[in-house]
């Protein structure tokens, strides 16, 4: 029998997303619906291997059913832990279930993060719904009313840099810095490009430079440096792929991704995949239901998928040799710049 983990999380993606963000690094996988029992069996399986398990119902939206108080209720039951909530919720819930807001406040909830774009049309566009920039704006009213402080991420590229400066009118017209002190909160905003996996790799050709960085609002600058604890942007955004083309072309170490406290993330088809990067077929670990939680903790120790092969085998100088850009100016914080080039290594092991 394997070896025991001392903890594992393993979340079941068990009723998807009402977005198609452009952003999300976790893809745009089709919504399912497994059931209750569906949630306990995934655990069952796993429990076996581990000294400790924690059990989610989902990993792209959190509280998306109807049935989410009884979900919650399960996982905790599931689970060797007491379940943490994050600060994250469904926004279309928030605005159109009166219990939902108080349900998250007393599950200890103070701050909940909301995803902006810019101003209506862009943020409607690259989160995929129509009207999600009101829904989200109604959702930060609601919030406040509840004694929950919104904290606002505000994503960014160079197709929707322009619009930065509608977030920033937005903030100080409903002055939620004010509003959140009189819940006793401090208020939060920051701008970040996010990683280059999932949906967002597809915006590889718009991922901001150096000189963009200038067109920032100071008054965004300045909130993400406080929020990110930096005192320039570039610490916040990285340097350009250029640079890491250079230091990486002499780096010949590779990273073994295996842990002993691994989170897991089971798609609606029982697919299982490692919290390492998107879940893609290249880190697939195989099927819970044809393969069985034994082979799949196998494989994930063995570094058997393209994905964790190329992660703990191939040095990073061939990855760059064979992945990189050398003249480019988009800007990737080290780790991010290593994952993109794992994964479009990957991929050629799979097509070779």
């Amino acid at each position: 029998m394997l070896s025991r983990f001392s903890s594992l999380t393993v979340c079941l993606d068990m009723y998807g997303c009402p977005n198609r963000c452009r952003h999300c690094w976790l893809g745009h996988a089709p919504n399912g619906d497994p059931c209750p029992d569906d949630l306990v069996s995934v655990a069952e399986a796993f429990r076996p291997y581990t000294e400790r398990l924690t059990v989610y119902d989902w990993y792209r939206e959190p509280d998306f059913r109807d049935n989410y108080k009884d979900l919650w209720n399960l996982c905790d039951t599931l689970s060797d832990t007491p379940c943490k909530h994050f600060e994250l919720l469904s926004v279309p819930r928030a605005v159109r279930d009166p219990d939902y807001l108080p349900w998250l406040l007393e599950r200890g909830v103070r701050y909940a993060q909301l995803t902006l774009f810019g101003g209506k049309k862009m943020t409607d566009r690259y989160t995929g719904r129509p009207h999600a920039y009101d829904d989200i704006l109604h959702s930060a009213e609601l919030l406040l009313e509840n004694g929950i402080a919104p904290r606002f991420q505000v994503f960014v590229n160079r197709e929707n840099l322009r619009d930065l400066g509608a977030v920033e009118t937005l903030i100080r017209k409903r002055d939620y810095a004010a509003r959140c002190k009189t819940i006793g909160a401090d208020f939060s905003v920051f701008v970040h490009q996010g990683s280059c996996d999932g949906a967002n790799e597809a915006l590889y050709g718009i991922r901001i430079t150096d000189e963009d960085l200038a067109r920032i609002p100071p008054f965004l600058a300045e909130h993400t440096l406080a929020y990110f604890g930096k005192t320039s942007l570039s610490d916040v955004f990285g340097q350009p792929e250029s640079v890491w083309y250079r230091e990486l072309s002499e780096d010949t170490g590779t990273q073994d991704p295996v842990s002993d406290t691994p989170v897991f993330y089971v798609n609606s088809r029982f697919d299982v995949y490692p919290n390492i990067s998107a879940p893609e077929p290249i880190w697939r670990l195989g099927n819970l239901r044809s393969d069985g939680a034994a082979a799949i903790l196998d494989a994930y120790r063995s570094n058997r998928t393209p994905g964790q092969y190329t992660l703990a085998a191939v040095p990073r100088n061939q990855l760059v040799r064979t992945c990189g850009t050398p003249d480019s100016h988009r800007l990737f914080t080290r780790g991010d710049c290593i994952g993109y080039y794992v994964n479009r290594f990957a991929r050629t092991l799979i097509n070779a």
